[in-house]
């Protein structure tokens, strides 16, 4: 009895020990939503678990090579045992009744993160390799930058536009895949303003890693000076060429294409209206509008050498006529 004495004391111990040091080490980023509250206590929880059960095996091992080694002269067998049918129905009971008790604690909390408010504010989220743009219905805004509220409950429609992405704020905890051709929600009420990033959190092509975006969280007055802003900004866009300017930082077109003539994803746009493309099949190409326009709405038609074919091809249900003229106007303004 006294070695169970002991190595219960023991476990107790180390399981402490190590908590405290988990603790510390501030594992997880600030938290910054109302739904990572459940979130981090359940995290917590399955972290202590953890450190019990690693403590529970690592001290009885520890204890039973130390203690119970072969002394010096000892040959014979150790002492047999023929199995105990109460260990076995606690160790069995027991695992058993904390799987459940876990199991329902991940569905009540699934349950409290997906919970809709009737207040809560639409931004619809449309990924693309590799850039995200938010949609505001309700204030008549699109923005490649993620402008909330604070202590407003929001509901993110998410979606993409070619491959699986994942819309990931780490400080919020929650996050949500974006599937082409499929409408993904997922609920967040920011309550700490601050600024943070947008990540993804699927692994979507060479872009992956710097397929960031801007969060910035706002008291109430500053996103409605925010949204005054935008409509002011957005109502001035009166010549095509500013129009063209504001769907290239908005439709995902800077992911893969610059304006100084760096080599990203695909072509830099600086000075290439009007200049001559070889392409892959051995000819070359004018680039003025007809070809620009056919690479938007057909960009698998005639791919420049050296490039390859990654641009999403829906870019004509996206896109209206006007905006595809805009686009060419803004473009035909990058000359030196």
């Amino acid at each position: 009895m006294k070695h169970f004495i002991v190595v219960t004391v023991m476990i107790a111990l180390v399981t402490v020990a190590l908590d405290a040091v988990l603790e510390a080490s501030s594992l997880l980023p600030p938290l910054a939503s109302v739904q990572g509250i459940i979130i981090d206590w359940l995290f917590g929880f399955h972290l202590k678990l953890i450190v019990f059960l690693f403590a529970l095996v690592i001290v009885f091992m520890v204890y039973s090579i130390v203690v119970f080694r072969r002394k010096a002269g000892e040959r014979g067998d150790g002492m047999h045992i023929h199995g105990n049918t109460t260990l076995e129905i606690v160790w069995t009971v027991v695992p058993t009744i904390v799987v459940v008790y876990v199991g329902y604690l991940g569905i009540v909390t699934l349950r409290d993160v997906t919970a809709s408010s009737p207040d809560e504010m639409v931004v619809e989220v449309t990924s693309t390799q590799w850039k995200w743009t938010f949609d505001y219905p309700e204030q008549g805004i699109t923005s490649n930058d993620l402008v909330l509220p604070v202590n407003r409950a929001v509901r993110f429609d998410v979606t993409a536009t070619d491959v699986i992405h994942s819309l990931w704020v780490p400080e919020f905890r929650v996050k949500q895949d974006a599937v082409p051709g499929a409408i993904n929600v997922l609920r967040v009420t920011p309550n700490v303003i601050g600024d943070y990033k947008v990540r993804s959190a699927e692994l979507c092509g060479v872009g992956h890693a710097v397929m960031l975006a801007d969060v910035r969280v706002l008291s109430h007055l500053d996103f409605e000076e925010w949204v005054e802003t935008e409509t002011e900004r957005l109502a001035a866009l009166d010549t095509p060429e500013a129009r063209g300017e504001h769907l290239y930082m908005t439709q995902g077109c800077q992911a893969c294409h610059s304006l100084d003539g760096t080599v990203v994803v695909g072509p830099s746009w600086k000075n290439i209206f009007g200049s001559m493309e070889s392409l892959d099949d051995g000819s070359a190409v004018s680039v003025d509008e007809a070809y620009i326009r056919n690479s938007i709405l057909n960009p698998g038609d005639q791919i420049v050498e050296g490039f390859q074919n990654v641009m999403p091809t829906n870019f004509g249900e996206i896109l209206s006529e006007q905006d595809v003229d805009d686009l060419i106007a803004f473009i035909r303004t990058l000359q030196d």
